[in-house]
C-alpha cells in the first residue's frame, strides 16, 4: 500500500490534470460558471432554513443554546458545504473508473489516481464555497477559536478525505462488475444525509428519550456524524464530538480506506478485463 501511495504521489501531476479537466468541463458553456458553486448551497440553505429553522424551530437544538453566535443558519451552512463535497463525490464514485476507461487501458499509471482525482476535484469545489461560509460568518456574527481552526477544521478535512477516498475506491471497483451499485448509492446518499447531523443537531437524537440506547450507539458509530460535528465545532465549540464519536469517526474512516483499497486491489485484474 505504501509503494502504491508513493506511485500516486509521483503521478500527482496526472491527478492535477484530471482535477483541472473536471472543473473545466463542469463550468464549460455555463453563463454563471463559478457562481454556481455559491448559488447551489445558498439555495439549499434557504430551503432547509425555511423548513427546519422556521417551520420546525430546529434552532432550539443549536449547540451552545439559542443565543449561540450565528444561530441555526450558520449551523446549517457549515454542515451543508462539506456535505456537498461528500455527496457529489459519493454520486460520482461508481463512475470513477468507467468514465476513464480509455485512459486506464492506455496509460501506465496507478489506477488509484482516478478515484483520488474524483475526491480531490470535489474537495476543490468545496474550497470554492468558502466565500459563502465566510459571508455567513460575518453577517451572522459567528465566532471561532484557535482550537476550532487549528484542530477541528484540519482534522475534519483529513478524516473526510480519507473516508470519501475509501468509499470511492470500493464503489469504483465494484461498480465495474456489478452495475447496480449506482442505484444503491442514490438511496445511501439520502439516508446518510439525515443520519449525519447536518441539518438537525445531534443533541435532538442523543438527548431524546424517544430513542433507545442501542439506536443512539448505532447513530454515533456513523463516521460522518463525527466528521460533521468536527465541522460544526469550528464555529460551535459545544458541538465538539465526544471521545466515543471521535474514535468511531477516525476509526471508521481508516477502516473504510483499508477495506476500499483492499477491494480495489483485489478486483483490479477483473476490472481491467471488464474495461
Amino acid at each position: 500500500m505504501a509503494s502504491r501511495a508513493l506511485a500516486v504521489w509521483q503521478n500527482r501531476k496526472v491527478v492535477s490534470l484530471l482535477v483541472r479537466r473536471d472543473l473545466k468541463v463542469k463550468y464549460q458553456k455555463s453563463v454563471l460558471g463559478y457562481a454556481w458553486s455559491m448559488l447551489e448551497p445558498l439555495a439549499m440553505a434557504g430551503v432547509y432554513f425555511f423548513v427546519f429553522g422556521l417551520v420546525f424551530n430546529t434552532n432550539r437544538g443549536v449547540p451552545g443554546g439559542d443565543d449561540a453566535p450565528g444561530g441555526y443558519m450558520l449551523f446549517l451552512i457549515s454542515g451543508l458545504l462539506p456535505w456537498l463535497w461528500f455527496s457529489v463525490a459519493l454520486n460520482e464514485a461508481p463512475k470513477a473508473l468507467i468514465s476513464h476507461a480509455k485512459l486506464i487501458t492506455t496509460m501506465k499509471v496507478p489506477r488509484e489516481i482516478f478515484p483520488v482525482a474524483v475526491v480531490s476535484s470535489k474537495f476543490v469545489d468545496y474550497l470554492f464555497t468558502w466565500p459563502v461560509l465566510l459571508m455567513f460568518v460575518f453577517a451572522l456574527g459567528g465566532r471561532t477559536s484557535a482550537g476550532g481552526l487549528l484542530l477541528w477544521l484540519p482534522l475534519a478535512l483529513i478524516v473526510q478525505f480519507a473516508f470519501s477516498l475509501g468509499i470511492t475506491l470500493l464503489l469504483a471497483s465494484v461498480n465495474v462488475l456489478v452495475r447496480d451499485v449506482e442505484r444503491v448509492v442514490r438511496i445511501l446518499n439520502r439516508v446518510l444525509f439525515y443520519a449525519s447531523a447536518i441539518i438537525i443537531p445531534s443533541s435532538l437524537v442523543l438527548d431524546s428519550e424517544t430513542f433507545p440506547d442501542w439506536f443512539k450507539t448505532l447513530y454515533q458509530l456513523n463516521p460522518l456524524l463525527g466528521i460533521f460535528k468536527m465541522h460544526h465545532a469550528v464555529w460551535y465549540p459545544a458541538d465538539a464530538p465526544n471521545a466515543f464519536t471521535l474514535v468511531a469517526s477516525i476509526g471508521g474512516a481508516v477502516l473504510t480506506l483499508v477495506i476500499g483499497y483492499a477491494t480495489f486491489r483485489r478486483l483490479e485484474t477483473s476490472v481491467l478485463k471488464e474495461l
